[in-house]
């Protein structure tokens, strides 16, 4: 092999990029631009979720319920309803996505300990919002017993005596649980990979049209031109893997708590195994069309289900785990969050970096096992 040769090809394809404005705002921008769009579409915070209320106790008590309940703007008290049927009708019509009713005995039995008659009613059409509404409307219950239970449970004696479970919870890595800090270093494995599809197009694309021919002539070999043309991608992308944790951190406040050569050197690593992935899908297409098609089945629509953003490994069929296996988002989405996150180091990822090294020359192998030089 010839790191001549490979240099040739290098920069041919790096003069393609930096004078193909397309491309370039394909590799350099579009990466950053998904990434905010993915975050803000997919790490909403609910707030305000409109909800009714049907009081049939109508007590000093129940109206201080309510009002602790649609305190701090989560859930917003869109209507106070006098019958069950204007209840409904708001459900019916979308107004509101969640209704509380309040029991006529709500008084009587909370001061007696003989609990909390409630009953909620969420819209299943958008169960995000109503789950939402659930669990606060039960967090804020919760509060308000202990509080307006305070007198009676002393004058019974000790707390313990009815909470006999010390329950102490404490939340590593992401104490305040808000789902953007978690989320979005999954996502940027998703977003470095998005070079792989301007590589499999550009090979598709020189097939398509016929440029080939011109180094059909050449003494470089196939496994040179293949990383040849592979290397200006990752150069590329390790802009990205500068430029989208420090948007991370400074735009969505996401914290950085590992080593960042570290990061850097692991992202190469990603970046080689899914160019090998987009470099093995352009060889088999011999359109730009279908190069697109296979690079979202093989690398994008994967990339949601299959790789633990989203969903947990653990959890999945046992075919789907060693599909996701298959596939370097998964391996680095781990990275990601392990250094983002948990700050945690080679002597722990490093199985995770074996495994992205294996795919990489397995699919640039397999690739240029297959791959000619010549038409058809």
């Amino acid at each position: 092999m010839s790191f001549r040769h490979i240099w040739a090809v290098t920069r041919k394809e790096l003069n393609h990029i930096i004078r193909d404005r397309s491309t370039l705002i394909l590799v350099l921008l579009t990466p950053t631009a998904l990434l905010l769009l993915m975050a803000y579409a997919l790490t909403a915070d609910l707030k305000n979720v409109p909800i009714a209320v049907l009081d049939y106790d109508r007590s000093a008590l129940s109206r201080s319920f309510v009002s602790q309940i649609t305190a701090g703007g989560d859930l917003e008290l869109y209507a106070q309803v006098d019958t069950f049927d204007e209840l409904e009708d708001l459900l019916m019509h979308g107004k509101v996505k969640a209704a509380l009713v309040i029991d006529p005995a709500f008084s009587s039995d909370l001061m007696a300990l003989r609990g909390l008659p409630l009953q909620i009613i969420i819209d299943g059409t958008e169960p995000e919002s109503g789950g939402f509404a659930v669990d606060h409307i039960a967090w804020r219950a919760e509060e308000f017993v202990n509080r307006a239970l305070e007198d009676q449970i002393q004058a019974m004696g000790s707390m313990t005596s009815l909470q006999p479970i010390d329950l102490r919870v404490r939340t590593w890595y992401n104490p305040s649980l808000k789902p953007r800090v978690d989320l979005i270093p999954g996502l940027i494995s998703m977003v470095l990979g998005f070079p792989a599809l301007s590589v499999a197009l550009t090979l598709a694309h020189e097939r398509e049209h016929g440029t080939l021919e011109q180094l059909m002539a050449t003494p470089i070999g196939r496994a040179e031109l293949l990383l040849g043309k592979m290397i200006p991608y990752v150069l590329v992308g390790l802009v990205n893997v500068i430029v989208i944790p420090i948007l991370a951190m400074i735009w969505f406040k996401i914290p950085f708590n590992g080593n960042p050569i570290l990061f850097f050197f692991l992202s190469a690593i990603f970046l080689f195994a899914i160019l090998s992935m987009g470099i093995l899908i352009g060889v088999f297409m011999k359109t730009q069309a279908a190069a697109l098609a296979l690079s979202f089945l093989l690398i994008f629509f994967p990339g949601f289900f299959l790789t633990g953003i989203f969903f947990p490994i653990a959890s999945m069929p046992e075919i789907m785990r060693l599909e996701a296996l298959g596939l370097p988002g998964t391996h680095y989405a781990i990275i990601t969050r392990g250094v983002f996150l948990t700050a945690i180091g080679l002597d722990v990822l490093w199985p995770y970096a074996v495994m992205l090294v294996l795919l990489g020359f397995a699919f640039t192998g397999v690739a240029a096992l297959f791959f000619r030089k010549k038409l058809g």
